[in-house]
């Protein structure tokens, strides 16, 4: 089943289960943290190089959650179809993805992923990475359904720091090169991360166009 993790995974992220609309993020919030993770908070995106007037990706942190019998916080993805929840946990160690799950699929990593590291130690020539087995299961109206499992190795570097300027403003970035690979190939993105803002410019290379704090 490993050798069908890697086309899986790219058909989850195209899946368009249903039609999502949501009111404007308007400046509401406070938030001092290093990753934000704050309840409530929201950001919006385009895909690069869209007109600003195209319609929009949302995240949104919708607060404590348990996954896998893990606490963790729920990121929701949504916005032309998509509707995704990431559950992540956020603190000192960093920020660990534990796994994603929509309407047809439930994605869980073992050992969580490590997304970003400690504050600390997030500066330009940094790696970070590991390996973990990925579980997949189909949701059906009676429950779970095993639907794959294998391994997947992931690589993290942070290529840069630099200034950027975006519809949402001018950000101090971090830019962060993402390498995944199981046995059927390699997976290379990058991700712009603004310490006390979030992601700027997703690794779905969509940028912020606006956020509620």
């Amino acid at each position: 089943m490993r050798r069908y993790l890697m086309a899986l995974a790219l058909l989850l992220a195209a899946c368009a289960p249903q039609a999502t609309q949501a009111p404007e993020a308007r400046p509401l919030l406070k938030e001092t943290a290093f990753y934000p993770a704050t309840t409530g908070l929201e950001w919006v995106y385009v895909p690069e190089g869209e007109a600003l007037s195209s319609p929009p990706y949302r995240v949104r942190v919708e607060g404590p959650a348990l996954y896998e019998g893990q606490e963790a916080v729920r990121f929701r993805s949504f916005g032309r179809g998509e509707d995704r929840v990431y559950y992540r946990q956020v603190g000192a160690f960093g920020v660990r993805l534990l796994g994603f799950q929509d309407p047809s699929a439930r994605v869980v990593f073992t050992p969580p992923i490590l997304e970003y590291p400690p504050e600390a130690l997030l500066a330009v020539g940094y790696r970070w990475g590991g390996r973990v087995t990925v579980r997949v299961e189909l949701l059906t109206p009676g429950g779970r359904e095993p639907l794959a499992q294998g391994g997947l190795s992931y690589t993290m570097e942070v290529l840069e720091e630099r200034e950027v300027r975006l519809p949402a403003g001018v950000f101090q970035v971090y830019r962060i090169r993402q390498v995944y690979q199981d046995e059927r190939g390699q997976d290379a993105r990058e991700v712009w991360f603004s310490p006390r803002v979030g992601e700027v410019r997703t690794r779905e290379g969509r940028v912020l166009v606006e956020k509620n704090f």
